[in-house]
């Protein structure tokens, strides 16, 4: 065998064994350490009352609706996220002591909702902390999270809270300076979200005005690597050693050193060695969506960002219009498959959006730079500083809000099956990689046009969920219906978190909303606004709504609702031609029982668990399918403690 190839052999046998070690890592379940607090819980119990001494590790920092704030400390064994009401004013790097209930953080219910415990064990953390009583026991120093406070809080008194938070953003990503959830989905609905996360522009705009800067000025080479590295340094310390910043950070230091040897590295191949030095070292970055976006973007400017610019100027598209469109246009066909595995939407206008701010975005990131600069070393200068830029940021929000108001901003395609999404991508890379034959191109189309005409068949069947979810005493219970693209909620609480849960699965399911929405808690909801935005008409028992009385019915095509009886809380759903009955609680069954025959449904949904009379009784009933919340009861499917049932009709 020839030397080249034994060479190639090698590599390839070498690149294999690593991505098998970086696949297995990264698929590997994490588990807790011997020491870990979450073993200090006895299996048959969920809570215990403990008093800790910790180090906390972030600032406290709202969550949900504001009413509460959480942080992850530091604990002797392991780590502990600590949940506090009212937000209290505490800082990273303070010892406290804790007194509070420990418990397990509650898993995920269904796929399409985020889980306390699986964005805990992201972080190495098994277990929440609800905090009654605490102490500070020592003000220890944090340099790095008090500079990050310090910019944050002169940028937001100068330029005001939105601005000065967009700017504080600029400087070191939404995850160190926290945004108001409504400026953060506006950029999300605009496609321009990488404006407010850490990651290689920042650096590449810092990179690109420091090193021309530095060649006029004639300084030595060994001068400019020194300042270049300073920068990417300060940048990991002001913006965190996420995955993605880290990437950015590893591939300029890497392009550094080559350009001070006088050599130019081949970009793709510099990717390639530094994201899977960064997975060998933490494979579970694998799964991190910032770093996937991050990767799949940078990878699609270095190979399709040209060939792209090259065919809109054969296209007699002007040469400006031509490179300005084909960057985003490049990362956006790139990462739709990642955006629609996650997230289950897509930015429809991402590529105008991205074209109209890319004129603010580079004079607006290094102008926060130099704020967040003065604001350590020159604070008295901010106020004749800070209006121009705040101009530029208050021009971006404007921007980001115009975009997300216009129609269909976020097409909700919903989240297709990961074998689709990886077709997808398959039929995608012939268009994307110039190597590619174009011949492939014609079979890349038909296998497009299989995974879009499965997706929408999914999309367009009739299909009833159930989601459940136990929360002390109280059950959490979703019913989504869907018939032919669209869908009704049945939902047995009517706080701002169901609310919440049930717009994740409406976009997770391809629903821009639901036709109508039945809310069976007595108690009024605290964010009546956020079910008004999420059906198009609310009925609940709590506001004073006028319920359903016998003979009535909430409908739209192909979906209805109808009340039982006039002293039970009890549905009939009706899904296509498929008929459920919705019995929330015992009453609901003993009326039922007691009421005229009705004829046998097609399924039957019991949100409490029967007695051995009520089960023998439904037996009895003939009844097709029959669903509980809760635990299982003989053969009958159960979603347990916290699971989810879904059938096909």
């Amino acid at each position: 065998m020839p030397a080249r190839w034994q060479q190639r052999l090698t590599l390839g046998l070498v690149l294999a064994l690593l991505l098998v070690r970086v696949l297995t890592g990264a698929l590997a379940s994490p588990t807790p350490g011997p020491r870990d607090p979450v073993r200090l819980l006895p299996p048959d119990r969920g809570n215990l009352a403990v008093r800790m001494r910790g180090v906390l590790l972030a600032d406290p920092a709202p969550s949900g609706d504001g009413s509460r704030c959480r942080a992850l400390v530091q604990l002797p064994g392991g780590t502990t996220e600590a949940s506090f009401s009212p937000c209290p004013k505490l800082q990273q790097n303070w010892h406290v002591e804790l007194e509070g209930t420990l418990r397990r953080p509650m898993p995920a219910p269904h796929p399409l909702l985020a889980g306390p415990a699986e964005r805990l064990a992201r972080q190495h953390t098994y277990s929440q902390l609800k905090v009654e009583r605490w102490r500070v026991l020592e003000q220890r120093h944090a340099p790095i999270a008090a500079i990050r406070r310090r910019m944050a809080e002169a940028l937001q008194r100068q330029a005001g809270a939105e601005k000065g938070g967009l700017l504080a953003a600029l400087v070191v990503g939404s995850a160190a300076a926290p945004l108001p959830a409504e400026i953060r989905a506006a950029f999300r609905a605009a496609g321009l979200s990488h404006a407010l996360a850490a990651s290689g522009f920042q650096l590449s705009v810092l990179l690109g005005a420091l090193l021309p800067l530095c060649r006029r000025l004639s300084l030595p080479v060994p001068l400019q690597l020194g300042l270049g590295s300073g920068v990417i340094l300060l940048f990991v310390l002001l913006a965190g050693p996420q995955a993605a910043v880290l990437r950015a950070a590893m591939m300029a230091a890497l392009a550094l050193v080559l350009l001070s040897l006088g050599r130019q590295g081949r970009p793709l191949p510099v990717l390639l060695v530094v994201s899977l030095a960064m997975l060998l070292w933490q494979p579970a970055w694998l799964r991190d969506v910032g770093f996937q976006l991050s990767v799949v973007a940078t990878a699609a400017l270095m190979v399709s960002a040209g060939p792209l610019e090259q065919a809109l100027r054969r296209w007699h598209c002007p040469v400006w219009m031509a490179v300005a469109v084909s960057v985003p246009l490049a990362a956006s066909l790139w990462t739709l498959p990642l955006q629609l595995l996650h997230f289950g939407v897509v930015p429809l206008y991402a590529v105008p959006a991205n074209l109209l701010a890319a004129p603010l975005l580079t004079p607006l990131t290094l102008g926060a730079m130099g704020l967040g600069v003065l604001a350590l070393v020159l604070p008295a200068a901010l106020p004749l500083l800070v209006p121009p830029v705040a101009w530029l940021a208050g021009l971006l929000l404007a921007l980001a809000r115009l975009v997300a108001s216009w129609p269909m901003a976020q097409w909700q395609l919903g989240r297709p099956l990961p074998l689709l999404v990886g077709l997808l991508a398959l039929a995608l890379l012939p268009w994307l990689i110039p190597a590619v034959p174009r011949m492939w191109r014609r079979w890349a189309l038909v296998l497009l046009a299989v995974v879009a005409a499965l997706h929408l068949a999914l999309l367009w069947g009739d299909q009833l969920l159930l989601v459940h979810q136990q929360s002390g005493d109280r059950g959490r219970n979703l019913l989504v219906a869907r018939h032919q693209g669209r869908g009704a909620l049945v939902s047995t609480q009517a706080d701002g978190f169901s609310c919440r849960q049930a717009g994740q699965l409406a976009t997770g399911l391809g629903l821009p909303g639901f036709d109508w929405a039945v809310l069976l808690d007595p108690v009024p909801s605290a964010d009546p606004d956020c079910w008004r935005q999420l059906a198009g008409l609310v009925l609940a028992e709590g506001d004073g709504s006028t319920p359903l009385l016998p003979g009535q019915r909430l409908a739209s095509e192909g979906l209805e609702a109808q009340a039982m009886g006039a002293e039970s809380r009890g549905l009939a759903l009706q899904v296509g031609r498929h008929r459920w009955l919705l019995l929330p609680d015992p009453q609901a069954l003993w009326s039922w029982r007691q009421g005229a025959p009705v004829p046998s449904p097609d399924g039957l949904w019991l949100g409490f668990r029967p007695r051995s009379g009520e089960q023998r009784w439904l037996q009895r009933q003939g009844i097709g399918q029959v669903w509980l919340s809760g635990s299982r009861v003989g053969s009958w499917p159960a979603t347990g403690r916290s699971g989810w049932l879904q059938a096909s009709l």
